[in-house]
């Protein structure tokens, strides 16, 4: 899987890059995504991150992950892929003060909750949702199941 990453806070190390980079390669070879498959990180700011809340969500609030599906199609829309394609499954775009500060108040490191924002987002890319209770509890399962096995613990211990 390719995943470009982009951080307009100049705040995320490349240790934290790869963690998150083989977390979902992780993921993805656990819901059988195709090598080819593409996803675009971006790290942001809280300002920024609300921005963009307000103009695709119409919620006027910083929010810690936001993520938005290529593969998702709309009643009436065609496909805009082929097999002779890489697979362009999203952009998720995370906010740095949000992660840090989540970090902090559930007591465990950067790291866990880094990851656990990009594969709450990859796993969206990928179809899941929450909004009903049983898709939250089918999506939140699978979240802390994958961050289990790949040994990111709640703590934060690996």
């Amino acid at each position: 899987m390719i995943i470009d990453f982009q951080d307009e806070t100049n705040e995320v190390t490349k240790d934290h890059k790869e963690l998150i980079e083989k977390l979902l390669v992780f993921a993805g070879s656990k819901e059988g995504v195709k090598e080819d498959g593409e996803v675009s990180i971006t790290f942001v700011s809280d300002q920024q991150i609300q921005e963009i809340n307000r103009e695709y969500r119409h919620k006027d609030q910083p929010t810690d992950v936001i993520s938005f599906a290529m593969q998702e199609e709309g009643d009436g829309e065609m496909p805009i892929y082929d097999d002779k394609q890489p697979i362009l499954l999203g952009d998720i775009i995370i906010s740095i003060e949000r992660a840090k500060e989540q970090a902090s108040d559930y007591g465990h490191t950067l790291e866990r909750e880094l990851g656990f924002l990009a594969l709450h987002g990859f796993l969206h890319l990928l179809g899941y949702d929450h909004m009903s209770e049983e898709e939250e509890q089918e999506m939140f399962q699978k979240q802390e199941a994958i961050l289990q096995e790949f040994g990111l613990k709640r703590d934060g211990k690996e």
